[in-house]
C-alpha cells in the first residue's frame, strides 16, 4: 500500500484539510479521502502515483472536505461515497456550511451511500466503514485491520475531538462514537485525522476517560 497525505487549503476561510490518497500497488487502484480543495495538487499526486481512481470517499459533508470533489470526479472519474446519514447534507449548502460561509454554495449528489460495517476494497486493501456520528450525524471513519490505520475525519484529532456546535452535530454522539467505536481498536492503530497530525489510539485513550456521557 502507498499512502500520501496532502494538506490542502479549503474553500472555508482557508482552513487546511488533510486529504489522503491510497494506492494498491498491484491493481493500481486509488482512493482519495476528503478532497477539500486545491484540485491541481490532488491531480498532480494521482498522476505521479500512476493509479486509477476508484473511490472518492467523504468522511462527512462539510465544505472544507468537499471543495474539490466535482472537479476531481470530472477529471479522474471515481465514485463519490458518503454515509447514508450525510447524503442529504452533502446536497444542502445550509448543512454542509458552504451556503453560510462560502461565496459559492456547493451541492453534490453522491454516487453511493455507505453504512456502518460496509467493506470497501482498493485492490487487495480492505477498509471497514465505521459510522461515527457527532461532528455530523453521518460522519464516518475508515479502518483497515490489516494495515492498522484509521481515517477518522473530524471525529477524532490528536488530543481533541471535532466540533459539536454545527448543524446535525452532537457532543453526546461524538463521545459515544469515540469511546465505543474508535478506542476499541488496537492500541497501535495509527489515526489519520481530517486536520492536524497523525496519532495513535493508545495516545488518545486517557483524554476520554471522564468525558463519556452517563447512560440514563
Amino acid at each position: 500500500m502507498i499512502l500520501k497525505q496532502l494538506k490542502l487549503k479549503s474553500n472555508i476561510d482557508n482552513i487546511i484539510t488533510n486529504c489522503y490518497i491510497i494506492k494498491d500497488e498491484e491493481s493500481k487502484e486509488l482512493m482519495v479521502i476528503d478532497p477539500g480543495g486545491e484540485i491541481e495538487k490532488i491531480i498532480e499526486m494521482i498522476n505521479i502515483l500512476e493509479g486509477n481512481l476508484k473511490y472518492i470517499y467523504l468522511t462527512h459533508c462539510h465544505g472544507d472536505h468537499i471543495g474539490a470533489v466535482e472537479e476531481l470526479k470530472n477529471i479522474k472519474d471515481g465514485k463519490v461515497l458518503i454515509h447514508t446519514d450525510d447524503y442529504e447534507g452533502l446536497k444542502s449548502p445550509d448543512i454542509n456550511l458552504t451556503g453560510i460561509i462560502c461565496k459559492s454554495p456547493i451541492s453534490i449528489e453522491a454516487d453511493a451511500r455507505v453504512n456502518d460495517g460496509d467493506l470497501l476494497h482498493i485492490g487487495n486493501i480492505e477498509f471497514r466503514v465505521i459510522h461515527t456520528p457527532g461532528h455530523t450525524k453521518g460522519g464516518s471513519s475508515l479502518y483497515s485491520e490489516k494495515e492498522k490505520i484509521l481515517f477518522s475525519g473530524d471525529t477524532m484529532f490528536k488530543g481533541m475531538w471535532g466540533r459539536t456546535d454545527l448543524p446535525t452535530s452532537s457532543f453526546e454522539d461524538i463521545m459515544k462514537s469515540i469511546n465505543n467505536k474508535l478506542l476499541v481498536l488496537p492500541d497501535d492503530a495509527i489515526v489519520y485525522p481530517g486536520h492536524g497530525i497523525p496519532t495513535k489510539i493508545v495516545e488518545e485513550e486517557p483524554i476520554y476517560y471522564n468525558l463519556m456521557p452517563e447512560e440514563e
